[in-house]
């Protein structure tokens, strides 16, 4: 459970310096990775978050989120892996919200999506809990 009520990880993501399929902060190779993180609900040992980033780094938000020891819940690349939800499809992330400027006209673009339904059903266990 996150102490803050919100945050700002500015941590360098590059290649795992050992496992080279995985993404980790990476000091002396990796790439400016700015990730802005803020409560939205709190069920006890889990927070439920938002984050919002400056950068668009692979795996930013697992990587940033398991560096301050709070990886996403069903992440079994970057926090645990057993998931103490089995019913869970993957982590539990979703891109709410994306938004980038057109590569050709430079209007910009933002397009939206609900939650999934195994992502609703995952918050109201915990909130019954």
């Amino acid at each position: 459970n996150l102490r803050e009520e919100e945050g700002t990880v500015n941590a360098p993501i590059g290649r795992h310096p050992v496992d080279r399929k995985k993404m980790a902060v990476n000091r002396r190779t990796g790439k400016e990775a700015i990730t802005h993180y803020r409560v939205l609900e709190r069920f006890g040992g889990y927070t439920y978050v938002e984050c919002r980033l400056e950068t668009g780094r692979p795996h930013q938000i697992r990587v940033h989120m398991a560096s301050i020891g709070h990886p996403l819940l069903g992440d079994d690349i970057y926090g645990p892996a057993k998931c103490p939800f089995p019913s869970l499809q993957g982590q539990t992330l979703h891109a709410m919200t994306l938004g980038f400027l057109h590569p050709e006209t430079g209007a910009y673009m933002e397009f939206e999506a609900p939650l999934p339904e195994y992502f609703v059903q995952l918050l109201e266990k915990l909130r019954r809990r």
